[in-house]
Order: structure tokens, then C-alpha cells, then sequence
């Protein structure tokens, strides 16, 4: 049951895939600071399930994402709304309430690399150099980026942890993408795997209305965390996997830590070491090795 494929397309990124790119990380840098205004007035569980059944919702509009599956598709496409929604989307909430949005964007950062190595045990085929070299290069960014937070309360450890745990489902969960969105379509698949998240984290969000409240912002907040970060980004990814891989796809979690400092400086008055944004130009040669065109390891 649990399986990955080679992308469709083993050339450097063209314009196509670097849109994919650009995209998710507008789209999903962001979100951490959306996941911080949301955690105001409402619970992690709750911020999980309306994430899901918000981005089920909007895609249910779209008539390509109510076409059919495969019916042997269905075992992996719950396993997918397990590890890529409910559980990595319940663990991102709980760790912000210990760590800044801007950390968790940047430790996020990781799944490249976890993919790459899922991928490689999946497929029994390790990458091409440059690109081994350009995920290396982009995990030492993440740990530069990272080590001004170490050593802090012992609850910032526990939240770097969450995240790094989810972000390791994140790298399982694209590459079973792969061939599942190359047999039935991104929308269809994703649309399902929603679903299954939403059923799976019901009763969290059940236990979690005592601890919410209703304001306005929280509710915008987790509206665009759902239609935009959830229903429409997941898509597009598992669109990005199966033209060039898990591995090579992972790039655009890249560029989530820039706009997540970003907006986490500008919005949410958080700090930022200058090590930090040394392992963000880190991070970007990384990415850009790790772009390249797929040759023989």
C-alpha cells in the first residue's frame, strides 16, 4: 500500500512549476501567521477541522474534484488525509502556542529532506548529486536558521519537536501523493483526503469549542487557512509531485521560512537573529541546486 513514483518531468523547473512554486509559498508562508491569529480566540482541534472541512468545501465548487478514483486508490487516499491533514495539521497548532509562526515556518523547511530520503527508500533510487548536494546545502540553512531557538524555555524544544514531527508526515505524505495523483488527478484525490481529515479530527474540534471564542479576525484567519492553505495549496502540490517528484517538489517548502519571517516580523513584532537570515540565503542556494534537472545518482 505504501508507494511513490518518479515524476512525469525530469527537467529543470520551468515556468510552469516555478508558478506551482511560487504559489505555496506565498500560500503556505503565510499561513503561519494566520495559524497565530487564529490560536487567539479558538482551539488547535478546532483550527484543524474547520481547516479541513473549509478547504473540502470550496473544493466540492469545483466540478474536476467531484470526478471519480480509482476504488484501489481509497486505502491510500485515507492514509493521505491522516499524515498530510489531520495529524500534522493538529500538531502545527499546539506547537505555536510555545514557538513563534516565523520558527515554525522556518523548521518546516526540513520536509525537502525527509522526503528525498522516503523517496529513495521507496524507490531504491537515491537523487542525482547536485540534487543530493542542494538538499544537504538547504537543510544546513534550516539548522542555521533554527539554533538561535535552542536552548530557550524547555517548552520552545517541545514545539520545534511537533513541528519537526509533522513536517516528517509531510515528506511521507507527497510521496505517496505521487502516484495517486498521477492515476486519478490532484483534485479528486485531495477533495477525499479532506474529507477523511475532517471526519478523523471531528471529535478534537468537539472537545475544543469550550476553549474558542468567535471574533471576527480569528474567523477570517482560519477561512483563508482552510479555502486558500488548505483546499486550493494541497492541490496544487500534489499537482507539483506528480509532474516532478517528491523529491525534487519538496523545493517549494524552501521558500515558506522567508515569507513566514517576513510576516511574522511584520505583523506579530517577532524577533529575528542575524543567523537566521544567513540560513535563509542557505536555504535559497539549496533550493536553487535542488531545482536542477534529474540525472542518473
Amino acid at each position: 500500500m505504501i508507494r511513490t513514483a518518479a515524476g512525469t518531468r525530469s527537467e529543470s523547473f520551468g515556468p510552469a512549476e516555478w508558478g506551482l512554486v511560487s504559489f505555496l509559498a506565498l500560500t503556505w508562508g503565510a499561513s503561519f501567521l494566520f495559524i497565530d491569529i487564529a490560536l487567539d480566540s479558538l482551539s488547535p482541534g478546532v483550527i484543524t477541522w474547520l481547516r479541513a472541512a473549509l478547504g473540502a468545501t470550496a473544493l466540492t465548487l469545483i466540478p474536476a474534484a467531484r470526478g471519480p478514483v480509482d476504488s484501489q486508490s481509497w486505502p491510500q487516499i485515507v492514509l493521505l488525509g491522516f499524515t498530510w491533514i489531520a495529524v500534522p495539521f493538529t500538531l502545527f497548532p499546539l506547537a505555536q502556542q510555545w514557538i513563534d509562526s516565523s520558527l515554525a515556518g522556518i523548521l518546516n523547511a526540513a520536509m525537502p529532506l525527509f522526503a528525498a530520503a522516503i523517496a529513495a527508500v521507496l524507490l531504491r533510487r537515491l537523487p542525482s548529486r547536485i540534487h543530493v548536494i542542494g538538499l544537504l546545502v538547504g537543510f544546513g540553512g534550516v539548522i542555521l536558521v533554527a539554533l538561535p531557538s535552542w536552548g530557550e524555555e524547555t517548552n520552545a524544544a517541545l514545539g520545534i519537536i511537533l513541528v519537526l514531527l509533522a513536517t516528517l508526515l509531510y515528506g511521507f505524505s507527497v510521496n505517496i501523493a505521487v502516484p495517486l495523483q498521477q492515476a486519478n488527478g490532484a483534485l479528486p484525490v485531495v477533495l477525499r483526503a479532506q474529507v477523511v481529515a475532517a471526519v478523523a479530527t471531528l471529535p478534537f474540534a468537539v472537545v475544543g469549542l469550550g476553549e474558542s471564542s468567535f471574533t471576527w479576525s480569528g474567523a477570517g484567519a482560519v477561512f483563508v487557512l482552510g479555502v486558500f492553505g488548505t483546499g486550493v495549496a494541497l492541490a496544487v502540490m500534489a499537482s507539483l509531485v506528480g509532474r516532478v517528484g517528491a523529491s525534487r517538489g519538496g523545493v517549494a517548502i524552501y521558500f515558506i521560512p522567508i515569507v513566514a519571517v517576513i510576516l511574522g516580523v511584520a505583523f506579530r513584532d517577532e524577533s529575528i537573529a542575524l543567523l537566521t537570515v544567513f540560513g535563509m540565503v542557505v536555504v535559497l542556494a539549496g533550493a536553487y541546486l535542488a531545482s536542477r534537472k534529474e540525472e542518473a545518482a
